[in-house]
């Protein structure tokens, strides 16, 4: 389903950079600028501060006249308007409408007895109005569903670089998201012949610092054994353990 964001009479340069790097976080890289204030705004210095190396969006992003132009393709238009209207296309949460919209995507046609797909030729535009009036009404009238981003009601101003994030991650969250990559590889985890062997270590230190007492050790093993299991260690803290149960042997003194 091709995707497209669309920003109509934007006046600050820096929004323009910010809705690249928010598209882009994404994965989505088709922006349309409708009748922007700057005509070079996709090569003014805030703009490119502001993508934040999204340089790549924004030199395949298109300037066009009007919103005719910018709507081409798109089969599904969503609008992104704060300001109740007495008429006009239901106002939903991105992820009610979203999950709504491809559950009918989804549907095979009746009849065909064809395995459920999103249609090839679906496309799915977000209009995001001028920061300094919003969206025009003749304009929200076009689409077909009205996004309001849940926020407090005392305070729901969103900057257009944020408001577009938002949306953006929520579209891509319903088409499947991403993987969360880990920050850190993944630890090597002790195998139970090394978890024994720190036992027995422990078994030593234990004793020798009179803690243990081989003649009526009661349980206190095989609790620490299950002590231990639950801790799903990693081989780096098997080497610490018995790292302490050698400091513990050594500082009961050479009688022990």
């Amino acid at each position: 389903m091709q995707t497209r964001f669309i920003l109509i009479n934007t006046s600050h340069a820096g929004n323009v950079g910010a809705a690249a790097r928010a598209m882009k976080t994404m994965g989505f890289e088709d922006l349309v600028l409708v009748a922007p204030r700057w005509p070079n705004v996709l090569r003014r210095e805030e703009t490119i501060q502001r993508a934040s190396g999204a340089l790549d969006v924004l030199s395949s992003a298109r300037i066009v006249a009007t919103l005719d132009e910018a709507l081409d393709g798109m089969t599904h238009l969503c609008a992104t308007a704060m300001t109740p209207r007495d008429f006009g296309p239901p106002t939903v949460a991105p992820r009610e409408h979203f999950e709504s919209l491809l559950k009918k995507e989804l549907e095979p046609q009746s009849g065909q007895g064809l395995e459920p797909e999103i249609a090839q030729n679906s496309g799915v535009a977000f209009l995001f109005g001028s920061e300094r009036f919003g969206m025009l009404n003749e304009h929200v009238y076009r689409c077909h569903a009205c996004l309001s981003i849940p926020s407090n009601p005392q305070f729901g101003s969103l900057n257009l670089g944020a408001a577009l994030q938002v949306i953006a991650y929520e579209w891509r969250l319903a088409l499947g998201g991403y993987e969360v990559q880990s920050a850190t590889p993944a630890p090597a985890l002790a195998d139970a012949s090394q978890v024994a062997g720190m036992l027995a270590h422990w078994e030593q230190a234990l004793t020798a610092i009179g803690f243990l007492d081989p003649q009526a050790p009661r349980k206190l093993m095989p609790r620490l054994n299950q002590l231990f299991n639950r801790a799903t260690l990693t081989q780096e803290e098997i080497h610490i353990l018995r790292g302490i149960a050698k400091l513990m042997t050594k500082s009961s003194g050479p009688d022990r």
